[in-house]
């Protein structure tokens, strides 16, 4: 017996292993700083953490709806008027086991055996296999700093086939942490609107932005599916939590399939989820967010002094996408010596697609400027 034949086509999250590695030589006592892992490296705030030892003591652990816990749901409505000006009814808020179980419903839902969807490469690597977990076709779209690693009407038109079923987009986006403005997600998502495909889009970075906030997609047409997560700006990684807004014709389909696939999130979550949209939380979040913006400042002219090119500055998230052709013609290879031999972990381009990976290296800066200074330090005597 053998595993169904589109496992062929899912490969191995890379970060992942390589976190591993990274862990197993820390295991024998090796001081590894890691720059690899999508992860912040504060710890969830304080008062989420004591909202969830709340409702364990009172007995919260008992099922929720399928969609969420209703005050949660209401919740995340109010922060989308507070924070965009944008009225989301608490109906269309679906609260998932984190923004994979988001993508996961919304694919179930839209994805047909053998329809396309145009994703961007370089881009996060689950995406195409989310798809293909579906019977589905990941189409990438090659972007690069031509177009800030984000695209273009063009790009859909080049792409796009009577076998299009949607598209997937993500502002600030992964591995780059560039953002698309109102008027590109305007564009794109009216091209795809008038094509009568789907569109997905990716904000679980938003609150993680510098120079400018981050537009939501849900100012560009209410038919437009938006995955969001607590694990980065809020911080709960581990908790395993986030949220798909839906368009109001598919939420019948969505929660048969959150009944079936998921039950309902995780309870205790959910209620110390309660805690992050308090102003005393959002305090303790804009001063690391003020954090992560000194760091990127630091990190992208000291990696460039070592030959590594950032073509495109990131506007949020938490990660710096390098070309490092200068030094390397093999990231992969370049990236497991970096750790072997210097004790720095980064992802190698080979996580985000097809499209010129080798000369890319993703570094992430979740450390404290001491650590990557130290890690600056060992990768300048590392390429002696």
């Amino acid at each position: 017996m053998s595993p169904a034949s589109r496992l062929a086509d899912i490969a191995p999250f890379h970060v992942m292993e390589l976190l591993a590695r990274a862990q197993a030589l820390e295991s024998q006592g090796r001081d590894i700083i890691h720059m690899e892992v999508g992860e912040p490296d504060f710890p969830t705030p304080e008062p989420i953490v004591a909202a969830a030892q709340r409702a364990l003591a009172a007995g919260q652990t008992f099922y929720t709806p399928a969609l969420g816990l209703p005050a949660l749901r209401q919740a995340i409505a109010t922060y989308y008027q507070d924070r965009y000006g944008i009225d989301v009814p608490a109906s269309r808020i679906v609260v998932t086991a984190g923004a994979s179980g988001a993508l996961t419903l919304a694919l179930a839902c839209l994805t047909e055996c053998g329809s396309e969807w145009l994703l961007t490469d370089p881009g996060y690597p689950c995406n195409r296999h989310f798809v293909r977990a579906f019977e589905g076709r990941p189409i990438g779209m090659p972007v690069d700093a031509d177009t800030n690693f984000q695209p273009t009407v063009a790009h859909l038109e080049r792409a796009w086939t009577a076998r299009t079923a949607g598209v997937m987009l993500a502002s600030p986006a992964n591995p780059t942490g560039t953002m698309l403005d109102a008027d590109q997600l305007g564009a794109l998502a009216g091209t795809v609107r008038e094509r009568g495909a789907h569109l997905i889009v990716d904000e679980i970075y938003h609150g993680l932005t510098y120079e400018q906030d981050a537009t939501t997609a849900l100012a560009a047409g209410d038919d437009i599916f938006v995955v969001q997560s607590f694990s980065k700006f809020f911080q709960m990684t581990g908790w395993r939590l986030g949220w798909l807004v839906v368009p109001e014709p598919y939420l019948r389909c969505i929660e048969k399939l959150a009944q079936n696939l998921f039950i309902a999130a995780s309870t205790p979550a959910q209620h110390a989820a309660l805690a992050a949209f308090t102003p005393q939380t959002l305090a303790i979040l804009e001063a690391r967010r003020q954090a992560f913006w000194r760091r990127r400042d630091f990190l992208a002219p000291a990696l460039e002094s070592l030959g590594l090119r950032v073509t495109a500055r990131p506007q949020g998230a938490f990660y710096l996408y390098a070309d490092c052709g200068a030094l390397t013609d093999d990231s992969d290879r370049f990236a497991r010596d970096l750790l072997e031999q210097a004790g720095v972990a980064a992802t190698p381009g080979l996580d985000f697609g097809v499209y010129a990976p080798r000369r890319h290296i993703r570094f992430a800066y979740a450390a404290d400027i001491d650590r990557l200074a130290e890690a600056v330090a060992r990768i300048r005597a590392f390429i002696g």
